[in-house]
């Protein structure tokens, strides 16, 4: 009954260390973010994720209801995606040809790969994203993102095919696991093997 039970847990360990070898998607929930001034602006909402040293962004999808005040337009809220020094990602324009003012929700999926623009995060493994406004129109916000999500999907350094480095937590956790195992197997075979 324990050796069945080390074995259960032998099992877990091997998911768990398995599982850490590849990073989940990131869901950035979004609740009255501003757009202020143009990109590069101090006023601009920043937001930044460490997705994992060199992680690359291979896909992006989102969800989102905007808000641009008159006389802004819904074109001009922009988001850029970015590593942190902002020398490689995308930018991005939800309401791209609703030169209106006013309030719209849109939600879209891109497979950056598939468009060239996949990009790898720095050795830091900041995700940076910037919302921003293409044109000041106002003092102040000239739009927000009222509500919806941004989905980013990110990929281990090397890709699916040539995975990164096993996180060193998972590697100690996986090598005490199985020397534990080892030593009560080796223990029960001695226990057997002695005459009663």
């Amino acid at each position: 009954m324990l050796l069945r039970s080390v074995s259960k847990l032998l099992v877990s360990l091997s998911v768990f260390a398995c599982s850490s070898l590849f990073a989940a998607p990131l869901v950035v929930n979004l609740a009255n973010v501003q757009s202020n001034a143009p990109l590069g602006n101090s006023a601009n909402t920043v937001l930044t994720f460490d997705v994992g040293a060199n992680s690359a962004i291979t896909g992006f999808s989102f969800a989102v209801n905007l808000s641009a005040y008159a006389p802004s337009w819904l074109s001009e809220l922009g988001l850029a995606v970015s590593d942190s020094s902002v020398s490689t990602g995308f930018t991005f324009f939800p309401g791209i040809g609703n030169d209106v003012p006013g309030t719209a929700s849109y939600a879209d999926a891109y497979d950056l790969v598939d468009l060239g623009i996949a990009f790898n995060v720095g050795a830091d493994g900041i995700l940076r994203l910037e919302f921003y406004e293409d044109v000041d129109d106002l003092t102040g916000p000239d739009g927000q993102w009222n509500t919806g999500t941004l989905t980013f999907n990110v990929e281990a350094a090397g890709g699916p095919d040539q995975p990164g480095e096993v996180p060193e937590p998972a590697s100690l956790l996986l090598l005490g696991a199985g020397l534990g195992a080892l030593g009560y197997a080796s223990r029960r075979r001695v226990t057997a093997r002695r005459p009663s």
